[in-house]
């Protein structure tokens, strides 16, 4: 299946698949209770059934995202119905692969245990040589057609019967029903009795005995042998008798399960992921090192295609891979399908004006919106020249607005089901790609293929609800410049820049700015992005930090004493001005007490290239403001970078929100405005994130954290013997008595800013989420420990909420993921957050997770450090300990 996200290569050799087999034992087990316990048996056996096909569903969500596994599950079961049973697939098992036979059982059970039924043909020609030979037959070949006299038939049999109950018993060990059908589908005339001898050339199929196994619930299992007439067995080529089990049963997926995975490139030695006949088949014949078995397979794919429907498609995969092919867009092995030979136009009468504006009202998403009317889309198409893309029936439709001397952008990509399952989208877009090395494009945060646009471009911008995306541009500042130019001109319908360092950027709904930039896919990673085309700096850079007297500043200024290239060149505080800065010992430094005056005049002479904002709620605004007005002074009209440290800016759309674990560090890279996060703030959503696809709508997730009274922040203490004032806690032990105390039970600020943000995450983010937040402070000194329960929307176990989590943040260098729950030791003074304690409800729709950090560091300090780094193009953990 063609590729439409990325994905890591995941055989069944992993986790997944030692899952199933556990799966499968157990669900023997349960099968066997339910026989002993309960009067009403078919009940008993149909809930068993329903468990076992939920669990290994979620257990496909591993290797391709929920909206993949759902949609071909879909398709796959609505092909088969009680009229033709046998719909879904045909798979061929090479003589090779039967070698595999435990990992050919488990993929073959993976489709039962989700109630499908492909039609299991088997080949043993490894397997009939060995034994031959061993009884001093010499194999003899013509035209690459095995001779079969009476003595090799006999061989040939017994082979094929044995590994026949061979593949049938691994199945049922697994608690697989099959039936091995050995004989009564194939008849078949002497190919050429002088010529080949026992060889047969089908006539006929007769799915009846196939169609009679999968309606007993058991998947049917033949052999390549067929009978005469007269009733004399003869020996079918298992790849001939496969293509003509195909042209009876006309299956939506034909699959050649061979050894290495696919058919590939004679002179690069790539594999080739898509084959379309009607569009490449002519050429490929004719290529040099299309010979021998590549070119006779082609012939032989082409005749068998030509006999079925156009939604049938061929996949050559290896078996640990079948899972892959069948149920992700990014499929794994070969593709090959007849398609339509594509079109471009540049008129809609070249298409159809009627075919068009049928196709637009049936598929466009801004139709069924009502964001747009059929009659706009049409009109607009005759305001620039414009370019439209597709296959012959219309699967695939694009249109590229290209006016002349600017970039264009594709503004329609109107798929049907078949333009997606078959690759037919993609052919489009390369042919797409080959007239223009630059586009951008559109698509909204809903569409289930969305993956598939990430995959394809260089870069993107999210927000509310729609992203843009483009390839060909690997510079940010161009990419802004294009993109101005489209707002401009009317060309993409609304804001797409990221904010700059003043007010934020808004379309005409006044909707928020993107908050996604520039995320390159990574080679291997599942849905895993590399920050925008920029490399890493080392240029030495200044900051300064205003309000450094309290725990955070203390913390943040002894991190920037380890750090490589960032120099703290200014810190201010009222009370401390005069006195030095002890905690920073790159270079020695006192403390000042910088006005607004001051910070707007460094701004405007550039003597910092960053500021760091440790003041109290609520009063951070007038030194940001002094600090948009100086950039505006400034020569160059660049601005330094700013982060907040405290809540003033974590709900402005102006701002980017600095998580980088959850919330695009391209954004951040490109960003001059920057709000830390709140450290419970941190821990809920590093929480709750994972789990979001299990979000239940009507209970919202809560979290209970306690965090050590370093948290509530300082006050002015008695001043030392030489006059400098001290800090101390404004909550101290003492005053705690030794216990806990909650303290903001409802609408903590907190609890909105972790809602706020998470709802970015939702695939549909204009339904934005809540949570309930309850905070409590401890008697020790720094350390959050919180914890989730949550109520799911579907049954899962602890080791599938567990796996999420592990899948989520497994490229995450400050999160660490235990199966313990956390305790203060394993936070406290660590730079990352820690997750683990994976527990769920014994009816499976709840689940209690226990996450924890350091309110100072990555809850505060070292979270303002990812950001710097980030915004100032250093790496994320320059200065950052991460052993």
């Amino acid at each position: 299946m063609q590729a439409i996200t990325h994905l890591p290569k995941l055989g069944l050799r992993s986790g997944v698949a030692r899952r199933a087999t556990i799966i499968a034992g157990r669900r023997q087990a349960a099968v066997q209770a339910v026989k002993r316990r309960t009067p009403s048996l078919t009940r008993g056996l149909q809930s068993v059934a329903q468990t076992d096909r939920d669990t290994i569903t979620r257990l496909l969500y591993s290797i391709g995202t929920k909206r993949e596994v759902e949609r071909y599950l879909r398709i796959f079961s609505s092909s088969s119905d009680v009229s033709n049973p046998a719909k879904f697939a045909v798979v061929k098992v090479g003589g090779a692969v039967l070698d595999q036979i435990d990992e050919l059982a488990l993929s073959l059970s993976f489709l039962y245990r989700v109630g499908l039924y492909p039609v299991v043909l088997h080949g043993a020609g490894p397997q009939l040589n060995s034994i031959i030979e061993g009884e001093g037959v010499v194999p003899d070949y013509i035209d690459g057609i095995r001779v079969t006299d009476a003595k090799t038939l006999q061989i040939a049999r017994r082979v094929f019967l044995e590994e026949n109950l061979r593949l049938v018993g691994a199945l049922e060990k697994l608690g697989t029903r099959a039936r091995p059908i050995t004989s009564g589908v194939f008849t078949a005339d002497y190919l050429d009795k002088e010529k080949y001898g026992l060889v047969g050339k089908i006539t006929r199929v007769d799915k009846r005995p196939l169609e009679a196994s999968i309606r007993a619930g058991a998947l049917p299992i033949l052999t390549s042998l067929a009978e005469s007439a007269a009733g004399q067995i003869l020996n079918v080529n298992a790849d001939i008798a496969a293509g003509e089990l195909a042209k009876e049963l006309e299956p939506l997926k034909i699959v050649f399960l061979n050894e290495k995975g696919g058919l590939f490139h004679g002179v690069t030695g790539e594999k080739l992921s898509v084959i379309n006949l009607d569009e490449e088949y002519d050429e490929l014949m004719k290529q040099p090192w299309v010979k021998y078995g590549t070119k006779l397979k082609l012939r032989e794919f082409k005749e068998m295609l030509d006999h079925l429907p156009r939604s049938s498609s061929v996949a050559v995969i290896r078996t640990d891979m079948l899972q892959r092919e069948l149920f992700t867009d990014s499929g794994a092995g070969t593709l090959i399908r007849r398609g339509y030979k594509l079109f471009h136009h540049d008129s809609i009468d070249s298409v159809g004006a009627d075919r068009l504006r049928q196709v637009i009202h049936d598929r466009d998403p801004d139709i069924f919106a009502g964001e747009e009317s059929v009659a706009g889309v049409l009109h607009q198409l005759k305001q620039t020249p414009y370019t439209i893309y597709g296959d012959e029936p219309l699967d695939v439709v694009a249109i590229v607005s290209r006016p002349e001397g600017e970039v264009p952008v594709m503004t329609k990509l109107l798929t049907s089901r078949s333009g997606v399952m078959n690759g037919i989208v993609d052919n489009v877009f390369n042919a797409i790609k080959k007239d223009h090395r630059r586009l951008f494009w559109t698509a909204r945060a809903d569409d289930e293929n969305r993956a598939w646009h990430f995959e394809r471009a260089d870069g993107s911008f999210t927000r509310a609800g729609r992203s843009l995306f483009w390839y060909g541009v690997h510079d940010v500042n161009e990419v802004e410049r294009i993109v101005k130019g489209f707002e401009e001109k009317g060309r993409i319908g609304r804001s797409y820049l990221p904010v700059g360092p003043s007010a934020p950027r808004v379309g005409p709904s006044g909707a928020r700015s993107y908050s996604t930039m520039a995320r390159r896919p990574v080679p291997g990673s599942r849905r895993g992005y590399a920050t925008a085309a920029s490399p890493t700096s080392t240029e030495p850079k200044r900051l300064a930090l205003i309000g450094a007297r309290g725990f955070t500043g203390q913390a943040l200024t002894t991190l920037l004493s380890s750090h490589p290239y960032l120099n703290l060149t200014h810190v201010s505080s009222r009370q401390l001005a005069g006195y030095s800065l002890d905690s920073y010992t790159k270079a020695s430094i006192r403390y000042s007490d910088l006005s607004v005056e001051d910070v707007e005049r460094m701004e405007k002479d550039g003597e910092v290239d960053a500021w760091v904002m440790a003041l109290p709620n609520g009063v951070c605004k007038p030194f940001v403001d002094a600090v948009d007005r100086g950039a505006k002074e400034r020569k160059n009209g660049e601005s330094s970078v700013v982060v907040d440290l405290s809540a003033d800016y974590r709900f402005e759309d102006g701002w980017t929100y600095g998580l980088p674990e959850l919330h695009s560090r391209s954004a951040i890279r490109a960003s001059k405005r920057i709000s830390n996060p709140g450290c419970y703030a941190t821990s809920s959503q590093l929480l709750i994130a994972p789990l979001l696809r299990y979000l239940k709508r009507d209970a919202w997730p809560t979290v209970f954290g306690i965090s050590g009274y370093s948290g509530a922040g300082t006050v002015a203490g008695t001043p030392a013997v030489d006059g400098r004032p001290t800090t101390v806690a404004k909550v101290t032990p003492e005053s705690l008595m030794g216990g806990l105390k909650p303290y903001s039970l409802t609408d903590h600020i907190h609890e909105r800013e972790a809602g706020r943000h998470l709802s970015r995450l939702l695939a549909d983010p204009s339904d934005p989420m809540k949570i309930a937040f309850v905070p409590t402070v401890a008697p020790w000194f720094s350390g959050i420990i919180s914890i989730l329960s949550m109520s799911l929307n579907e049954k899962v176990s602890a080791g599938d909420v567990k796996a999420l989590y592990e899948e989520k943040y497994k490229d995450e260098k400050l999160v660490s993921i235990r199966r313990d729950v956390p305790m203060l030791p394993d936070v406290e003074n660590k730079h990352g957050w820690t997750v683990g304690g994976f527990q769920v409800h014994s009816e499976g729709d709840r689940a209690v997770v226990v996450g924890g950090l350091d309110n100072l560091l990555k809850g505060a300090a070292t979270q303002c450090l990812q950001n710097l780094n980030l915004a100032l193009g250093y790496d994320e953990y320059a200065g950052i300990p991460t052993a």
